[in-house]
This record gives structure tokens, C-alpha cells and sequence, in this order.
């Protein structure tokens, strides 16, 4: 059946990820879908923002080569990885090996590529090699699962881990992939992330850079694809009751002052918000018991601090790791050499700091002084201290507390016709921009 020919409607509500993912999904099964997104633009928590006549991201995203959704649905919009993604081989590298240390996986095939980067790893004494050789054997035995969770933590603990090794390679790798600080994260969600990456095929491992603005990676792509299938996104549009209407679902529409209020009659539904916006949706719609579940998530804010410096200012590497110590009022776990992924933004370094509740708590102009002097102490570079302008965007909501034995709703909820998506449902991963997309094309399987 072709667009034109084509009587199957659909509505998703909420333009993130999760929504966009759903959308397209729905497009190439034929429907006609109309995308709502109550924001101007698509995104949701991964999408460009405007500082300073830069086009930016409301904060910084490493990929994996084990995002396979994220990737075949970029190439399904139009978007090819290979150009629009930096990849670089597993590393963990620090400015210096005095106290950081230097790890970097060669490109050969798995297992050999980390046995090889341990062997030359520097930084690291006999003890921490021991202690990452026996965590990867042990984990590979346990076939990467835990049937009673716990913290990261505890589970560290168990495997005798090295003091060094938590803090230099564990925690960093913790935080960025959960969000979530070792001592509260879910110890059987980071071995499934450890599972695809660490534990999978040589490229699985890969870390993917992107080189353009979230939006345009994907997003921005997504809407012309759902408009070139027949479809429709409408921006500054707030759905505000989803309701059974003739064998299909009826969508009531806030918009702005020129289009007014209007309903639309689809045969099936994606809500694809925020797990609180989905909520108050499910909640009118007399799901009370799920609607309380997703109330009931608590979140961990991720705070991005972008430094602009002179155009020729340059790191030796895309991204290095840092290593945290508040107490002594260094906040910064990564930094970007933004110029290295974009030439527009050359000069521009962007450091991230994950469950950022403390650091978020500081004044921006504070923080942001802190976190130029940690770069610049690190890099033994004082210039780094002065940065030309600053910008600290800190995203109160990034991603739920993925915490040890967390329940998660999955995409259908017993109304034919209508599932919920989002990177809160029941999955392997915690909150990523992987587990966002999966969840959409699971709702969109759900919903047919």
C-alpha cells in the first residue's frame, strides 16, 4: 500500500528520542502518523540549544558500537553514521598517567583487543591488572548476569576490585553509562551494558562522538522522514487527554494562539513524554496504578559546561577522562575537544559531570570557574583557567536513579491500540539514548 492509499492513522506524543523513534517506526509499517511535541523543538533531554550564536546540545553523548537500534534508525532517516559519528576504540584516557592512567583497546577482534589494551596499560599497577583481568573472566563465566541485584558497589567489592581501578576505570564507567553514583546504581543493569560493549564483538566496544548537534543527528531527521511518509510533527502542541473513542483513541490538542485547541481520531497511540507527563496522561485515563509507578522515579541531573577559548586552543585528543574530587573543587569526569568533532566550533571544550546534584547546587558562574582551573591545573595549561565565555546547562531530569532492583513498566499496557515509550520502560539498559529508541520501536510493535 502506498502513502497516498494508506487508511491507518496514528498519533505519538512526545518529540524525544523514545517519540521520534515511534514515529518512524509507525511510518515505514504504513500508518500515518502525526508527531506532538509540546517544546518548539524535537529532542526532548538529547537536543540542540543556542548559546552565544553556537548551536550547541543541552548536554554531551558518547554512543556505543553496541547501539544497534540507534544506528540502523539513523541510516533509516538518512543520517550515516560513518560521517555523522566520530569512532574511536575503546579508551579510558586521562591528561596524566601519574594520576590517571592510559588504556586503549586496539581494533582486534574480541576478546584479544582488551587483553592487549590491559597488557599495555599504563598507569596501572600489577594489582589493578589482576583485579580487571579477574572482573572480565568472572563476569564472562556468570554470562554477564546477576540474579539478585545490588549496588555496583557491592558488586565490586565481590570481585575484589582495586581501590585504582574503582576510581580510575569503575566509577567513571558507572556514572557515564547509569547515571547514577556505584554505591546506588543497579549492578545488573551496568553488567548488561558491560555485557553488549565490553563482553560483545571488537565494534561493539567502539565509543561513537557526534560530530553534528543532537537534533540534527537524529531528531530533525525523523521529522522529514515521518513528513516524507505522509505524516505530520506538530511543535508547540500539548496533548492533553488521550481517551478511547470508536474502536481507535482520541487526542486532545493544546496549541498556540493561531491554531487554538483540536482533537484528532487515530487508531492507535504512542505516549512518548516524560515518565510524569505520561503519568498525568495514564491518570485521566483511569490507570491510576501505572500512573503512580511513574510518578514514584526518582531522577539524577546531568550538568554539561561548555568553555569557549581562542580558535586555535586544542586538546591532543577528542575527549579525555578526569577524575572527580569535589573536595578539592574538581567536578569535570570528561572533556570534549569540541573543535575535534565540529571545525565550526574549534576552540570550544565541553566537560560533563554525571549525577551532578552537588556540582548543580553551585552557582553557574562558580562552577564554571572551578572547572576551568581543574582543566587547566590537569593539563599543566594555565591559559585553560580563562576562558573567553562560559556556559553551564544542567538537566534537572536527565535520567531516572537507576537503582538495584528498579521496576519498569513495558510498552503495552492492556488497551489494544496504545503503549507507552520512553528510556524509563523495562529494559536491559539504563536511561540512553539506546535504550530510547528501542523502547520506541518496541511501543510501535506493541500498538499493531
Amino acid at each position: 500500500m502506498s502513502v497516498a492509499e494508506s487508511t491507518k492513522t496514528a498519533a505519538v506524543i512526545g518529540g524525544g528520542w523514545a517519540g521520534c523513534s515511534a514515529a518512524v517506526a509507525l511510518a515505514q509499517a504504513g500508518y500515518k502518523v502525526t508527531l506532538f511535541e509540546a517544546a518548539r523543538t524535537l529532542g526532548g533531554r538529547a537536543r540542540a540549544v543556542e548559546v552565544q550564536g553556537k548551536t550547541l546540545d543541552n548536554g554531551q553523548h558518547i554512543l556505543l558500537g553496541a547501539s544497534s537500534e540507534t544506528l540502523r534508525l539513523l541510516r533509516a532517516v538518512g543520517i550515516d553514521p560513518a560521517t555523522a559519528l566520530l569512532n574511536l576504540p575503546l579508551q579510558m584516557r586521562y591528561p596524566s598517567t601519574g594520576r590517571g592512567m592510559d588504556f586503549v583497546a586496539p581494533r582486534l577482534p574480541a576478546p584479544l583487543h582488551l587483553a592487549i589494551a590491559l597488557l599495555r596499560a599504563k598507569g596501572l599497577a600489577r594489582a589493578d591488572k589482576m583485579a580487571l583481568a579477574r572482573f572480565s573472566t568472572t563476569a564472562r563465566w556468570m554470562d554477564w548476569t546477576l540474579h539478585a541485584d545490588c549496588s555496583v558497589s557491592e558488586l565490586l567489592a565481590r570481585f575484589d576490585q582495586t581501590d585504582r581501578l574503582i576510581q580510575l576505570m569503575w566509577r567513571p564507567l558507572c556514572l557515564a553509562a547509569l547515571n547514577t553514583p556505584p554505591e546506588r546504581a543497579s549492578a545488573r543493569v551496568f553488567l548488561h551494558v558491560l555485557r553488549d560493549s565490553l563482553g560483545a564483538r571488537r565494534s561493539a566496544s567502539d565509543m561513537l562522538l557526534p560530530r553534528t548537534d543532537l537534533s540534527a543527528l537524529f531528531p530533525t531527521a525523523a521529522a522529514g522522514f515521518i513528513g516524507a511518509h505522509g505524516g505530520a510533527v506538530r511543535t508547540g502542541a500539548k496533548v492533553g487527554a488521550v481517551t478511547q473513542h470508536a474502536g481507535g483513541w482520541k487526542v486532545d490538542v493544546t496549541g498556540n494562539d493561531v491554531d487554538g485547541n483540536w482533537s484528532v481520531y487515530v487508531d492507535v497511540a504512542v505516549m512518548a513524554g516524560g515518565a510524569p507527563a505520561t503519568a498525568v496522561l495514564l491518570g485521566k485515563l483511569g490507570q491510576g496504578e501505572l500512573a503512580s509507578q511513574l510518578m514514584a522515579f526518582e531522577y539524577e541531573p546531568i550538568t554539561t559546561c561548555y568553555l569557549q577559548y581562542a580558535p586555535g586552543t586544542t586538546l591532543d585528543l577528542p575527549f579525555y577522562a578526569l577524575l572527580d574530587e569535589p573536595e578539592h573543587g574538581h567536578w569535570g569526569q570528561f572533556v570534549f575537544d569540541r573543535g575535534q568533532l565540529d571545525p565550526v566550533q574549534a576552540g570550544m571544550l565541553s566537560v560533563v559531570v554525571s549525577a551532578s546534584s552537588q556540582a548543580g547546587a553551585l552557582e553557574r558562574s562558580a562552577l564554571a570557574g572551578a572547572i576551568g582551573a581543574q582543566l587547566a591545573a590537569v593539563f599543566e595549561r594555565p591559559e585553560l583557567a580563562n576562558p573567553q565565555w562560559t556556559q553551564v546547562i544542567t538537566e534537572k531530569r536527565a535520567t531516572f536513579a537507576c537503582t538495584p532492583g528498579l521496576a519498569r513498566p513495558g510498552n503495552a499496557i492492556g488497551l489494544a491500540g496504545l503503549a507507552i515509550a520512553g528510556d524509563y520502560t523495562a529494559s536491559d539498559y539504563p536511561a540512553t539514548l539506546e535504550a530510547a529508541i528501542r523502547s520506541g520501536v518496541g511501543a510501535a510493535a506493541a500498538v499493531q
